[in-house]
Formats: structure tokens, sequence, C-alpha cells
């Protein structure tokens, strides 16, 4: 099996990177860099899939082209014989499926609309403002459930933790997640210290939200 991993810089696709390294699968790396004006990624991303977004993950041997973290997630632990994958528990199988939708579903939105409305003088920072307390309620959320356990879905690392990562660090870069919520910020501090993080983060170069 060769996988390529199309991946954006400051992108989602920086936590396909971190899934392979923890699993260690073999893996190449295409990096693209974004629109120095527009932030966007560039053209080329269009030439593997009409949508021209990251992460995109290609299956060579299989001949398969895969998009969305959470279905390109699925697809790894799939290939890894369900390493990382749903737990055994039902409780916590069912919270690892909440967490892989959640993150992109659920929590990712408010985050994104707030860092658009701050790119917007005076009306846009007006805007934030009514922003912030629905991004609170997800934080505080986020804080009850990792002071209750270890990792999202349950007493070990998995999949749903790599799907939150992103939005988490987005939070803590942008979004007032700070030490008033412990539980998260040791949560972030701990899968940042894990080997395979930080291996996936020299290869996979600039990330504003590490």
């Amino acid at each position: 099996m060769t996988l390529i991993v199309h991946h954006l810089e400051n992108s989602r696709s920086q936590r396909i990177l971190w899934l392979l390294e923890e699993l260690s699968l073999p893996y190449e790396i295409v990096r693209y860099e974004r629109d120095k004006t527009t932030m966007l990624a560039p053209p080329e991303l269009k030439k593997i899939h009409p949508l021209g977004k990251s992460p995109v993950l290609q299956d060579t041997d299989a001949g398969r082209v895969i998009i969305e973290t959470g279905a390109i997630v699925d697809y790894i632990v799939e290939r890894a014989d369900g390493r990382m994958g749903p737990p055994a528990h039902r409780d916590d199988t069912l919270r690892y499926r909440q967490y892989l939708h959640y993150a992109e579903g659920s929590m990712m939105p408010p985050l994104l609309l707030l860092l658009v409305l701050n790119r917007i003088p005076v009306i846009g920072k007006t805007a934030a403002k009514r922003i912030q307390p629905m991004i609170d309620v997800h934080l505080d959320y986020v804080e009850s459930e990792l002071a209750s356990r270890p990792w999202f879905a349950g007493d070990q690392i998995s999949g749903a933790d790599i799907m939150m990562s992103f939005p988490l660090e987005a939070a803590r870069s942008r979004a007032g997640l700070d030490e008033s919520r412990p539980a998260t910020i040791a949560w972030l501090d701990k899968i940042h210290a894990r080997p395979a993080y930080q291996v996936a983060l020299e290869k996979g170069g600039p990330y504003a939200y590490a």
C-alpha cells in the first residue's frame, strides 16, 4: 500500500500526518503552500481532486482518492487493522463516533466564522463578539468531557483525539481557550508531547496552531 498525503501548510491535513506517525504506517507527503494574499490552497490541488481542498489521501495501490478528514481517518484506521479506532466498550465506541463528526460538524464552524469576521474591519470585530459565546459553550462542554477521562473516547488515545486536535488548537490560538479550562490545556500539552506528533510536525512544515 502506497499512501500519499496531499498536505497544505497550516491546515487540517496535519492531523493525517500525525495519525500515520502514531500508527507507524509508511506514507509520502506532497506539500502545498497557501497563496500569500488569499490564504487559499493553490490550484494544483485541483489536479488531485476537483474541490482542490486538503487533506487528500491517495492510495495508489488501490487507485483511490479520499477527501474529508474524518473519512480519511476511518480509512487509515481500517488499513491499520482497527488500531486507534473505536474502542471495544459500547459507550466508548459511541463517543468515538460522536467526536469523529463533532470536530468538523459542530465545533469548527463557529471557529471558522470567528476567523473570517476578525479579518473584516470594524463591523467584523463587532460581529465576532457575538460568536465568542457560542464558542464558549463548546469549550465548556469539551472541558467537562476531558475532566472525566484522559482521552476523548476513553482510556486510550484514538482517532477521536486526532480529529479534535485541530479545532482545539485553533481555539487556543484565537478563540479564548486558556488555563481557565485546565483539563483541555493539559490534553493539548499531552498530545504535543507525543513523539509521533512532533515527528509529524517536522515533516509537515509550518503549522500555525501547534
